[in-house]
């Protein structure tokens, strides 16, 4: 690298100039957007490298189990920099997400040493943590030994860092005092609206701000453009159903899964107002959502609104994001916001999915592992992924802050950024954390698609969840 490289680079750093105009900058140079990119992953790796020992584990290796994802891609192309700062090597798995929690499990329950850490969903490590297969993370998080002073652990979104962590008594609040951190927050989805602006336009609506709103939106959006639906939202027999757009709408009108009475935990979708909700979204996709919709999960719901054949999605913000690009049809006509489905409530709180990474308790070298895992969900890497990949949503309040960022999806994704920063506080997992959850999420996805198809009326259907529920709860000796 030359000296005038290096400097403009460091000036980048140390926050005197944006990243376009570095870019520019580094162009006049003769460098190109990729190996300016390069210059700069260099020069952070050399930063990092200034105030901890990263070398310590040098020449020794990490394996992780990984799922196919951008998040994936974005750490693969970024190890070099991983390799060159700690002299470790990095091999990896990666399985496509129909097989990949198999493999997780499988590993873990036979209590494998094959892989040190591993790409996890918050929810399985309430499965994970008790059955004792992996960490409590505390552990090194704490230890300035171990960690690097730079590491910034308060720099990860609150919602998202405490719904990571818990004590593991049946009902105990996520991110409580004495809460044992799980895993590590790596990216994560919230739940709002992506919607095609033009056939709304064509339909002279508005976008919805509310669940009232979107009912209607949804029905005439359908009516004034031909062969698509209006809103698009998942509907297979499986807890994925319940946790994105459903649950976020269902706690922003403060209703809840399970209630707590002193440890003991029973079914609470049989209230008045969880009644009311439930008729309100079995009509909205009775009327407006796919005619298939039973089917539906992340990826129909998805590709989809891509070819044009939905006007709305009320589901993973992530999930719009990648329908707006590549070789989708309708890449670059898609559009955000935030949404809150409760007209009295004062902003959105979206039930989130977050892609962690966790430490198998059964690696031979925790502490090597843990040198990745800081890298991996460190600001820095943050930062690149943001910025030069697909890495969206990273976890991290700076990389949010990032104007670079923050330019690059106002360019291409409207109203992207207003959409997160409005949702963002009020972001969190809103379930129950306790050991049946699979069972009984994926009963309520089971329920709902018997209402939606009439074959039991609301009120009825959910007064037999309720009883199914408390029945499989009181057997575990939960309520």
């Amino acid at each position: 690298m030359h000296d005038k490289e290096r400097d403009l680079i460091s000036a980048f750093m140390r926050g005197q100039m944006s990243r376009r105009s570095l870019i520019k900058r580094l162009g006049l140079m003769g460098a190109t957007a990729a190996s300016a990119g390069t210059l700069y992953n260099l020069m952070s790796t050399n930063a990092l490298a200034a105030d901890f020992d990263w070398k310590k584990h040098s020449g020794k290796g990490v394996k992780l189990l990984l799922n196919k994802h951008p998040y994936t891609d974005a750490m693969i192309a970024n190890l070099d920099n991983f390799k060159q700062l700690t002299g470790m090597d990095v091999t990896y798995d990666v399985f496509p997400e129909d097989v990949y929690f198999d493999k997780v499990t499988a590993a873990l329950s036979s209590g494998s040493s094959e892989y040190d850490a591993f790409m996890t969903g918050a929810y399985m490590t309430w499965t994970y943590g008790p059955a004792g297969w992996i960490v409590d993370h505390n552990e090194w998080i704490n230890d300035p030994s171990k960690t690097n002073p730079n590491y910034n652990w308060s720099d990860m979104l609150d919602g998202v860092r405490k719904s990571c962590a818990w004590n593991g008594v049946p009902g105990g609040a996520l991110g409580s005092d004495d809460a044992k951190q799980w895993c590590i927050p790596w990216g994560y989805e919230q739940n709002n609206l992506t919607f095609n602006a033009g056939m709304l336009e064509k339909a002279g609506v508005g976008v919805p701000s509310n669940l009232d709103e979107l009912i209607e939106a949804a029905a005439k959006v359908q009516a004034a453009n031909d062969g698509i639906y209006g809103i698009g939202v998942r509907g297979s027999r499986s807890w994925a159903t319940i946790h994105p757009g459903f649950l976020s709408a269902y706690a922003n009108f403060g209703e809840m899964d399970l209630s707590n009475d002193g440890g003991k935990l029973s079914a609470a979708m049989n209230t008045a107002g969880s009644k009311a909700f439930h008729a309100k979204w079995v009509k909205m996709i009775q009327d407006s959502g796919a005619a298939d919709w039973s089917t539906h999960t992340w990826y129909q719901v998805g590709t989809d609104l891509g070819a044009g054949k939905s006007a709305m999605i009320f589901d993973a913000d992530i999930l719009g994001y990648f329908m707006n690009g590549g070789d989708n049809a309708m890449a670059g006509k898609l559009a955000y916001a935030p949404f809150a489905a409760n007209p009295e409530a004062q902003a959105p709180t979206p039930n989130i999915w977050i892609w962690s990474l966790a430490m198998s308790k059964f690696s031979k070298d925790l502490d090597a592992t843990w040198y990745f895992m800081q890298w991996a969900s460190g600001p820095e890497h943050g930062l690149f992924g943001a910025t030069q990949m697909d890495f969206v949503n990273p976890v991290r309040k700076s990389v949010w802050e990032s104007m670079d960022f923050r330019d690059r999806l106002n360019k291409s994704y409207p109203g992207y950024v207003e959409m997160h920063d409005v949702s963002a506080p009020g972001a969190s997992i809103k379930f129950t954390a306790q050991p049946l959850f699979f069972d009984l999420t994926t009963e309520w996805a089971a329920m709902l698609q018997r209402m939606v198809a009439k074959e039991i009326p609301v009120d009825e259907g959910l007064d037999q969840l309720a009883d199914s529920m408390d029945s499989q709860l009181s057997e575990a000796g939960l309520r």
